[in-house]
């Protein structure tokens, strides 16, 4: 599937395959946060915009544009601003994104990055068919406190998803033996995993010889039998050619 950037201002956006890495992951007891695969998979589920420039933002608390305040020795062109007043902050991604028929972005923050005192808003774009650039949005959560963002900090996400997935799927609740054999996988898991709790405090078990289970991360049942053949432990995306993060 092809996804397209057109540039609008004359230069390719600071775009890159998000990277797996994540500060706070880093600093967890023996990179623990990363024994995860959802959460390295997510991380790495899309496409990240970048920031052009180094700046603070204040909110006041007001609703009108005036309430934030935005400091910067960057020209204009590469900061943010306050466009829409309600304590949200504006930065224009300066392309236009355009995806295969039938296919949507998912735009929002980057993912499992959190950022004290503003939250990123979340849209989905017909991009398809749509000649309209986006903007992206952060909405601040606390008043007179002042956010900084770095230059090459992510300050957008985004992934395509087929337009008709979510309306088609029909979603249902049935018992859990109803599937005898679904139900025997997950009684096998939660008893191992019960077991494997108790004898991780245990010196010299074999759950501390393991430090932990890896079976969802390998792609095995509780058995160990394979799961599925397109089973993934990473993500590989495809670069932007001629953005900057992606130059030699």
């Amino acid at each position: 599937m092809k996804l397209i950037c057109y540039p609008t201002s004359g230069f390719v956006p600071d775009i890159r395959p998000a990277p797996l890495a994540r500060d706070w992951m880093d600093a967890t007891a023996d990179r623990f946060a990363y024994r995860c695969l959802p959460l390295n998979i997510a991380n790495t589920h899309g496409w990240e915009v970048l920031s052009p420039a180094a700046f603070s933002a204040t909110w006041s608390g007001g609703d009108g544009k005036e309430a934030i305040r935005i400091e910067s020795d960057a020209p204009a062109h590469a900061l943010p601003l306050s466009h829409f007043g309600v304590g949200v902050l504006t930065f224009h991604i300066h392309c236009l994104l355009r995806t295969e028929p039938g296919v949507n972005l998912w735009v929002g923050g980057p993912v499992n990055r959190p950022k004290d005192a503003i939250q990123a808003l979340s849209g989905v774009i017909e991009t398809d068919w749509s000649p309209y650039s986006f903007t992206m949005n952060w909405k601040f959560t606390r008043p007179d406190w002042t956010v900084r963002f770095e230059k090459g900090e992510p300050i957008c996400f985004f992934f395509p998803l087929n337009r008709d997935l979510v309306e088609a799927t029909e979603p249902e609740v049935r018992p859990l033996e109803s599937d005898p054999e679904v139900a025997a996988q997950h009684r096998a898991w939660v008893e191992g995993r019960t077991s494997f709790l108790q004898e991780l405090p245990v010196e010299g078990s074999r759950a501390q010889a393991e430090a932990w289970q890896k079976a969802y991360f390998r792609g095995r049942r509780p058995d160990g039998a394979p799961g599925v053949a397109d089973h993934r432990t990473k993500l590989v995306l495809r670069p932007f050619p001629g953005a900057p993060a992606n130059r030699p």
